[in-house]
């Protein structure tokens, strides 16, 4: 990833100070921060027949189980994300990735739904704040010009991970139980956390990989006093612009969690495919879904420089996610399984656009509280992907249909592209 616009510092004349890159280490730390996290979420839905059928759930109470996640991780998001911009990422980001690796484990040692539920519920809890907390990175580390892309990339590091979790999962319930996968995959959160808490600091002015070329490029530091000012509370609450983000991001996120959810289930049971199918064809709209953040990422960057942020963070978003209602309904037109997943895969890959300029408006709006701001919108984002999955699971509970869930998709995505109208990215909250 190279930084537009600085040619002049990054390429120097004879003698001048070439810079180091360490600020790309801390983008390559919160991408693979972003792998583990999918990797420990995605598990559970491509085990969920076998969790199922060894507990004895039902589809309302396996809904229950995919919401506690989000729900907690959505309660938590605002004072994870004030935390964040508190106390700095580097311990915030060591304690969450500890705790979301013991739940992993943990997970696989559940007896039955209460203590499946209690378990999931702790797990989001601890989870909260870790994309607010990698908007603090990136507010701190990276220049302005690229930060629009090194949200797409830390997003799409997501679903791409997931998508290489389904068929692993798959292979690995193979060899070991259910049990046993989560108990591994929650041995690769502890290395991170490691080398991230001995490599990582929140000022990088500080860091001793930082020569001054960097320094210059990344910006100046801000006075000790500036770093944790106090959140305009008020004023966040009176924002337009932050209201729609949130109401946005809930119904853009309601669809995406289905994705990360039932998506398995749906293809063994309303496709025929088997384990093996569905868990590699589940992948492909996990894989849509990182190449369409990237792409709005890139995208939303190159249209901020030439029309500036009012276009280019809101275009992508404004006619990806119109588009992508169109394909979810695709889905049930279809009779064809394979055509099915096709439209699913069109669907994420456009609704995707929007992703990583949302992130990107948090830091244009928000500024010096951009932990606040991500949180806020996380928060609601995450309570669209509860009610998603609860109201799936109740839906195959009481009318044994796939149909109705599927619709609401699109309608919510037709309210996510309706909010992009009324967000103004060249308005912050707060003057800095």
């Amino acid at each position: 990833m190279s930084d537009p616009g600085n040619s002049a510092v990054s390429v120097p004349r004879a003698g001048a100070l070439v810079p180091t890159r360490a600020r790309y280490v801390a983008l390559i730390f919160t991408l693979l921060l972003a792998a583990v996290a999918y990797l420990d979420r995605v598990c559970i839905s491509t085990s969920a027949t076998a969790i199922k059928a060894d507990l004895h759930l039902s589809d309302a109470q396996m809904g229950l189980v995919f919401g506690a996640f989000t729900f907690a991780y959505a309660i938590f998001e605002v004072p994870s994300g004030w935390l964040a911009d508190r106390f700095g990422s580097r311990l915030m980001l060591t304690r969450i990735v500890l705790w979301w690796s013991l739940m992993t484990a943990a997970t696989g040692w559940v007896g039955g739904f209460v203590s499946l539920f209690a378990v999931r519920l702790l797990f989001g809890m601890g989870e909260a704040g870790t994309y607010p907390s990698i908007s603090c990175v990136y507010a701190r580390w990276l220049p302005e010009r690229i930060r629009g892309r090194a949200f797409g990339a830390v997003v799409m590091i997501g679903p791409f991970a997931g998508a290489i979790t389904q068929p692993l999962v798959v292979t690995l319930l193979g060899a070991v139980s259910w049990r046993r996968c989560f108990e591994i995959f929650g041995l690769v959160g502890v290395v991170w956390a490691v080398a991230w808490y001995r490599w990582f600091r929140d000022d990088p002015h500080g860091h001793r990989s930082v020569n001054d070329a960097e320094r210059a490029l990344i910006g100046e530091p801000k006075p000790a006093a500036e770093v944790h000012p106090a959140v305009p509370w008020a004023r966040l609450l009176r924002s337009r612009s932050l209201a729609l983000l949130c109401v946005m991001y809930f119904s853009m996120i309601y669809g995406w969690y289905f994705y990360f959810t039932w998506l398995p289930s749906y293809l063994q049971r309303a496709r025929d495919f088997n384990l093996q199918q569905a868990g590699w064809l589940s992948a492909l709209p996990l894989v849509g879904i990182g190449a369409g953040v990237m792409a709005g990422g890139w995208l939303s960057d190159v249209l901020r420089r030439r029309w500036g942020a009012r276009v280019g963070r809101r275009l992508p978003a404004m006619a990806g996610l119109p588009l992508a209602a169109c394909a979810i309904v695709g889905v049930i037109a279809t009779a064809s399984p394979h055509g099915a997943v096709a439209m699913f895969v069109t669907a994420g890959s456009l609704a995707a656009l929007a992703m990583a300029p949302s992130w990107a408006v948090c830091l244009d709006i928000g500024k010096r509280h951009a932990g606040v701001v991500s949180g806020a919108m996380n928060m609601f984002g995450n309570l669209g992907g509860t009610l998603s999955s609860v109201a799936v699971g109740q839906c195959l509970d009481v009318w044994h249909s796939w149909n109705a869930p599927i619709y609401s998709i699109a309608v919510f995505y037709l309210v996510a592209a309706a909010c992009w109208l009324g967000i103004d990215p060249e308005k912050p909250i707060a003057d800095d």
